[in-house]
Parts: structure tokens; C-alpha cells; sequence
């Protein structure tokens, strides 16, 4: 019970960033841009995508070891966090046009 009403507590102060349900992304739509797609090592390294916040997008990595670390430094990238077993955080800053979750 106490859950449900913390749930709709904060879902009324933040309605964009407590969804009703978690929406996953699959590996043929995807929330991120192509540059960015194809530095996590291409589509077919992508399990799963998820937006956790405005700015951040959660992605599960079928081999961490295909990230394409030279490719973060250029100018246009944006910020990546990787925080372990195949999860990545990809920061992008609200200018940046990303797919529509549909």
C-alpha cells in the first residue's frame, strides 16, 4: 500500500520520469542517435535500452568489449557511464533530438 502511494506521489511531482510501466526499448527501435549506436558497438550489441530520466538512457551491452572508447572523445558524443556487467549510462543533454519511445 505505502509503495502504490509513493508511486503516485512522485509520479504527480515528476510525471515524465515515473512511468507507469518501464518501457524497453528492442534492438530494432532505439532511443539513441546512430553515432551513438554504432560507438556501444552496433545494434547487435544492444539488449536492451530503457530511459531512466530526461538526460539518461540505460542500456544492457551483449559484450562490453566491443565499446568503441575512441569514439567517445569526439566532440559530438555524448557522456558515458559504464557501471559494470554489460551496463551503460549514455548522458545526453536535453538539445539533443533522440528517437521518439513511441
Amino acid at each position: 500500500m505505502f509503495d502504490k502511494l509513493q508511486s503516485a506521489f512522485w509520479k504527480a511531482l515528476t510525471p515524465d520520469l515515473v512511468p507507469d510501466e518501464p518501457k524497453l526499448a528492442t534492438a530494432t527501435e532505439t532511443l539513441l542517435p546512430a553515432n551513438v549506436v554504432e560507438a556501444l558497438g552496433g545494434a547487435k550489441n544492444l539488449t536492451s535500452q530503457q530511459r531512466v530520466a530526461i538526460t539518461r538512457v540505460r542500456v544492457q551491452l551483449c559484450n562490453a568489449e566491443q565499446l568503441d572508447e575512441p569514439a567517445w572523445q569526439a566532440p559530438d558524443m555524448p557522456a558515458v557511464m559504464v557501471l559494470g556487467k554489460g551496463v551503460v549510462h549514455v548522458l545526453t543533454p536535453v538539445e539533443v533530438p533522440l528517437a521518439e519511445t513511441g
